[in-house]
Formats: structure tokens, C-alpha cells, sequence
């Protein structure tokens, strides 16, 4: 059975309007990668970003979001007014050191390097959709 868009916005807007939508999640574009974030999850990051310890961050490219009972699609990313991601900057640390060997047998070639690198570690605060589509 095949739904008119008008339709489909008027369900979604009555959705948000009531808040009865459970759990929203989004998927979010941050340090060169996608991340599906809810509420209350922590990311991990391969580097450091300009915020202190503590500090509150937006995350503005959010390519998805939704509840239980929609999903909101960008193309390519949904308009800033409609959804926000809210995120709190845990802790800037380094990366346990990794080691990088090269070795050539029967060469008496070897070469050895340790990799660290910085991390950062994002906790979601929050996920809010505005309480209308249009």
C-alpha cells in the first residue's frame, strides 16, 4: 500500500508533536568518518580536536536520525534547524604505543617504529528533533 509524501509528513509531524517516538538515534559525519550515535554513547576519535576537557561541541553534519517509529534522510545531510547532536568532550589522551616492523629476511634488513597517536573521547549528551518537519 503506497502512502502520499503529504501523508507521510503529516504522520511524521504528529509523531513529533506528541513525542512518541522512543529512543531517536542519528548518524553523524565527525573526523572524517560516520558514527551512529544515541543518546548516552561514547566515540572514540583517532585525533585531537580544538575543544578543552568539558567542553559542550555540536555535531552539525547529521546524515540520518530517527526513533522507533520514522527515519528523517538527508540528501546528503539533514538542515541544521531540524536535528541536534549534542556532545561533551571526555577526555584527550594517546593511543597504546603500536608497533610497525619491517623485515627483510635473508637481508639483515629490519626497521622498527612505534605509533602513537591522539585520541579523543566524545560522550553523546543529546539527540533533538524540532517538533515539526516543515
Amino acid at each position: 500500500m503506497a502512502v502520499s509524501p503529504a501523508a507521510a509528513v503529516e504522520k511524521v509531524n504528529g509523531l513529533l508533536e506528541e513525542r512518541d517516538y522512543g529512543r531517536l538515534f542519528a548518524v553523524v559525519h565527525f573526523a572524517s568518518r560516520q558514527w551512529k550515535v544515541t543518546s548516552g554513547d561514547l566515540i572514540q576519535i583517532e585525533n585531537h580536536i580544538e575543544a578543552e576537557c568539558g567542553d559542550r561541541i555540536l555535531l552539525e553534519k547529521v546524515l540520518l536520525a530517527g526513533g522507533e517509529k520514522f527515519t528523517l534522510i538527508g540528501k546528503p545531510l539533514l538542515r541544521r534547524d531540524l536535528v541536534r547532536v549534542e556532545a561533551t568532550v571526555i577526555e584527550k589522551t594517546e593511543s597504546w604505543p603500536m608497533v610497525h616492523m619491517v623485515f627483510w629476511k635473508r637481508h639483515r634488513f629490519q626497521k622498527k617504529r612505534t605509533i602513537v597517536q591522539p585520541q579523543t573521547v566524545l560522550r553523546i549528551n543529546a539527540i533533538e528533533v524540532s517538533p515539526t518537519l516543515i
